[in-house]
């Protein structure tokens, strides 16, 4: 996650210095066309994906990746983690729902959750692995593409590729450009990880293994009846004690007297 926070970091600046140097030269103008400004950030756990840019929050999307988890074996169908880029962008000015087949529109437009029907749609990013592990991402066509199984989105449904809704594919695709960076992560966005360290983490209770067994609060207006022992050797003093102090006769309170019958109620006690 270091590298990823320093990959945001990096994207709030954009390297222009060769650009203003030669507007002619084509190898300047290639790299000027780079989206450096762009970050997306992939959580599998939570099937959401965040946009950044120049390291600040832009938006989230729920997302679909592999049904048959994370790798990048070839034949695997499983969605590659690690750091990728947007090699391609294939789709632009086409329709919602728009189909594709081999990256091409077939002249189809499909509405969402048509029966029978799950084909790449709307928009095509393509996606090139930057890591030993998923080098074999772009030559497997791993995408981040929409799908007319929109209600699948959120949970893990593909094939290896990263579906999203087609308006949500269709805004993340004008607003990157080729060169941005998608991070597919094992574990929760990382903006949402650090909201949680600046708020606190939540703290639940645990619940009851015997909800009877526990003791009940007793309340301020009714304290429990406590026998009084005014002999007893302690630095706190009782009302007898400071009577005595007194030269006050406290003998009478040695004895207890049974009360006359009828002038008190009797207490119930549960056993």
């Amino acid at each position: 996650m270091n590298f990823f926070k320093r990959e945001l970091k990096r994207a709030g600046t954009v390297l222009v210095l060769g650009f203003a140097l030669s507007l002619s030269s084509c190898a300047v103008q290639t790299a000027a066309k780079r989206d450096h400004l762009h970050v997306m950030e992939v959580s599998v756990p939570m099937q959401k994906m965040a946009l950044y840019r120049q390291g600040e929050l832009v938006k989230t999307y729920p997302v679909s990746t592999s049904k048959f988890g994370l790798g990048d074996e070839k034949g695997s169908y499983r969605t590659p983690a690690g750091k990728l880029e947007v090699a391609e962008k294939i789709g632009a000015g086409k329709p919602a729902g728009a189909v594709f087949k081999s990256r091409k529109w077939t002249g189809e437009v499909i509405k969402p959750d048509s029966p029978g029907r799950d084909p790449i749609v709307s928009r095509i990013l393509w996606l090139n692995g930057l890591e030993s592990s998923n080098r074999n991402a772009y030559t497997r066509c791993i995408y981040i593409h929409g799908t007319a199984a929109e209600r699948a989105i959120g949970t893990p449904a593909s094939y290896g590729c990263v579906r999203m809704k087609s308006k949500d594919v269709i805004d993340l695709h004008d607003r990157v450009g080729e060169g941005s960076k998608v991070f597919v992560v094992r574990k929760g966005l990382w903006r949402d990880a650090e909201i949680a360290k600046e708020m606190g983490e939540p703290i639940e209770a645990l619940p009851l293994s015997d909800p009877v067994a526990v003791t009940l609060p007793i309340s301020p207006l009714a304290p429990p009846a406590v026998k009084p022992v005014w002999n007893e050797v302690s630095t706190f003093k009782s009302g007898a004690d400071v009577l005595q102090q007194s030269g006050f006769d406290t003998t009478y309170l040695d004895s207890v007297s049974a009360p006359p019958a009828g002038n008190l109620t009797p207490i119930e006690v549960a056993p």
